[in-house]
């Protein structure tokens, strides 16, 4: 592996690429530091090939290493374990970069390893590992040499800011990362604060720029000779003797308008053939001869709609499937949806929590509480599938983050509403873009757990089938559709503008002008949904489920926290168990109060307020008699802060004693009439009467 050292700025930062010093074992490596933030990408594949795959079998691992921030791994084991879902998003997001680059019938296991050595907390490490992953692959001598860059797009005080330091995109109303290659994007990831598709095109164009300057950078790096890859003739030949016996059943069953009966007609179909190709192939595989019999299926259902302009279940391009929404359906969850989009469904419930139930996230260079969770489940029997449940997949990983994101910008602001909120969204049935059903089912929920949110929030997928220099655009496009297809686009937003976007593709790049006629499509789709949901449910209910925690929230001054907690925590053990809550303070004096019954949360919320209130001259007081003398009455005006009433302004009348007007643990009304410069604080009973 050649040494080479190179370096490229982008906004002002500089990259620089170092490789054939570390890690000369891998098929390709390099290094890529930006600032104090060193990112190590190394690229392997076996030297033998998988049959009966029709997949590029790639496998991304992208790993932070908590020594690169100085930190020791918190809990019981001090060390690295299985990736966190923030690790496996990046995984994904490399993957989706590069798969689609790597030649059709490439079929060697192949493995990209992302470590991050070094973090600085300013630098972002997951486009540094996009970038060090394609020249990992451009300088190696496996067969990939198409350079691809990413670049995170921001927005902050109106601007688009190319490559956000982490700081900076914490303010951001966009989050937009975009990878492609010279010519084209290959993968777009966007989170964003309703912003309309003009403005997202906007920046996909200032992306499109900065991508193109990286891309030719690469081009001038040395590397390997690259392996040749030829479909053997053995291949051919069969595929020749499959063609001639599955083209006429392959049109057959794409005109099956029925998933059920054309999923029954072609598996039938494959087991008469194979039992037939195998007696003149005797060493072939099944896989093999399965993926070639797929790829035929999958040529005549694009013929179908690129010249019959057809699509499988008899749609027009841009109809939606018929849209079903249903609220409530649970008795005791806190909120429901079912979302139903032909044979997509699912099942979304919404649980409102304490601030005590704010996952813990421990990242590399931040921890931090989040107040909002969203958990994706994909069960077999969704495809009619015998599969068990195990360990959370990253495809389910992934499908939870999108729809997060798409969902996160319609909720009400902490301060003005305070619960923790976590959604769960179960598929009961697969045929097509379960992502944006649980968006749109997951809005249904949160409206009818009585969520304030500004509004709806619906998603639909696109896809794309391109022939040559002809390209069919499809709307709500079914699972068929997607695997034959060349492109996967999800877009969730409001009517106000975009919340999300997903793109994945299997051809080598998309271009500006047909990104925008998709999105333009989408918004179609997407205000047709909106509608059917807004039909069902627009704005929320009154009051939260009767069996969810009741929630008040105040501020304090921060001199005033120890004087809540009291020594060793007496104050706060007793107001929380005289009103059956709990309580959580955080450091800025937020106080947030939470229990079963509204009574004793309104009843520690006054106390608290008074607890910590600061006696005001002038203002009028209900207090309690708590000592009396011959000059006088002490009196209580909030907790922990007496006053004294002076004989003479214990009445309006002249008194001889102070037991003549009033006894211990009597309530009266008092205006405070001076605090001197003791801090000595005088009331009246005479001025209020």
């Amino acid at each position: 592996m050649e040494y080479f050292k190179k370096e490229l700025e982008i906004a002002g930062k500089n990259f620089i690429v170092e490789s054939g010093k570390i890690a000369k074992q891998s098929n390709g490596s390099c290094t890529v530091r930006v600032g104090d933030t060193v990112v190590l990408v190394a690229s392997v594949a076996s030297k033998s090939t998988r049959f009966g795959v029709n997949f590029v079998p790639l496998t991304v691992d992208y790993r932070e290493r908590t020594y690169a921030a100085g930190k020791i791994p918190g809990g019981f084991f001090k060390r690295e374990a299985r990736p966190r879902d923030s690790e496996t998003l990046v995984s994904r997001l490399i993957d989706r970069s590069i798969r689609p680059l790597f030649p059709k019938y490439w079929r060697n296991d192949t493995q990209i390893s992302a470590i991050v050595l070094s973090h600085d907390g300013e630098n972002d490490s997951e486009l540094m590992a996009i970038l060090g992953t394609s020249i990992a692959l451009c300088i190696s001598d496996l067969p990939f040499s198409t350079p691809v860059s990413s670049v995170r797009i921001g927005k902050i005080s109106g601007q688009f800011v190319v490559n956000p330091s982490i700081p900076e995109q914490k303010s951001s109303v966009l989050d937009l990362v975009v990878s492609g290659t010279e010519e084209a994007l290959t993968m777009i990831e966007a989170g964003a604060q309703e912003l309309p598709e003009s403005e997202m095109l906007d920046a996909l164009n200032i992306a499109r720029e900065v991508i193109k300057k990286m891309c030719v950078f690469q081009k001038e790096l040395p590397g390997k000779s690259k392996i040749a890859i030829v479909e053997s003739v053995s291949d051919l030949a069969l595929k020749a003797d499959l063609e001639a016996e599955a083209i006429s059943k392959a049109e057959t069953c794409v005109s099956i308008k029925d998933k059920n009966e054309r999923d029954f007609f072609w598996s039938s179909f494959k087991k008469d053939i194979l039992l037939k190709i195998l007696e003149k192939y005797p060493k072939e595989l099944p896989e093999t001869v399965d993926a070639i019999l797929e790829g035929i299926f999958c040529k005549k259902a694009r013929e179908l709609i690129l010249s019959k302009k057809i699509r499988v279940d008899g749609r027009s391009f841009e109809e939606v499937r018929p849209v079903a929404c249903e609220i409530g359906l649970l008795p005791r969850v806190h909120g429901s949806g079912l979302f139903t989009r032909g044979q997509t469904q699912a099942l979304v419930t919404v649980t409102l929590g304490t601030p005590g139930d704010m996952q813990i996230m421990d990242e590399l260079v931040d921890e931090y509480k989040e107040r909002f969770m969203l958990h994706y489940n994909f069960p077999g029997f969704a495809t009619g599938e015998p599969r068990s449940e195990r360990s959370t997949s990253r495809r389910e990983i992934g499908h939870g983050n999108l729809a997060k994101i798409a969902l996160k910008p319609i909720l009400p602001k902490e301060e003005d509403f305070g619960y923790t909120i976590r959604i769960v969204s179960d598929i009961l049935e697969s045929n097509g873009s379960s992502s944006m059903a649980s968006v749109c089912g997951g809005s249904l929920a949160l409206f009818n757990a009585g969520v304030p949110m500004k509004s709806n929030c619906a998603g639909i997928a696109m896809g794309l089938v391109r022939g040559g220099d002809s390209y069919v655009i499809l709307t709500d496009i079914m699972g068929m559709e997607d695997a034959f297809g060349d492109m996967d686009f999800k877009v969730a937003g409001t009517r106000n503008g975009i919340t999300a976007l997903q793109m994945d593709i299997k051809i080598s790049g998309l271009t500006i002008e047909i990104i925008a006629q998709v999105l333009e499509q989408a918004k179609h789709g997407r205000f047709l949904i909106l509608a059917k949901m807004d039909a069902i449910i627009s704005v929320s209910k009154n009051n939260i489920s009767t069996f969810a925690p009741r929630i008040a929230i105040l501020m304090i001054p921060q001199n005033k926290i120890g004087e809540l907690i009291g020594p060793g925590g007496k104050n706060i053990r007793r107001i929380q168990e005289d009103n059956n809550v709990k309580i959580n303070i955080e450091d800025n004096g937020k106080v947030f109060i939470s229990g079963v019954e509204s009574t004793g949360v309104e009843s520690a919320k006054e106390y608290i307020e008074s607890l910590t209130a600061e006696v005001e001259v002038g203002k009028i007081y209900n207090c309690k008699i708590t000592k009396l003398m011959v000059f006088g009455a002490f009196a209580e005006i909030l907790p922990g802060k007496e006053g004294l009433i002076h004989i003479s302004q214990l009445s309006s009348r002249h008194i001889k004693k102070v037991e003549d007007v009033v006894r211990e643990g009597d309530k009266v009304r008092v205006k405070v009439m001076e605090i001197d410069k003791q801090g000595r604080i005088n009331l009246s009973v005479k001025a209020v009467l």
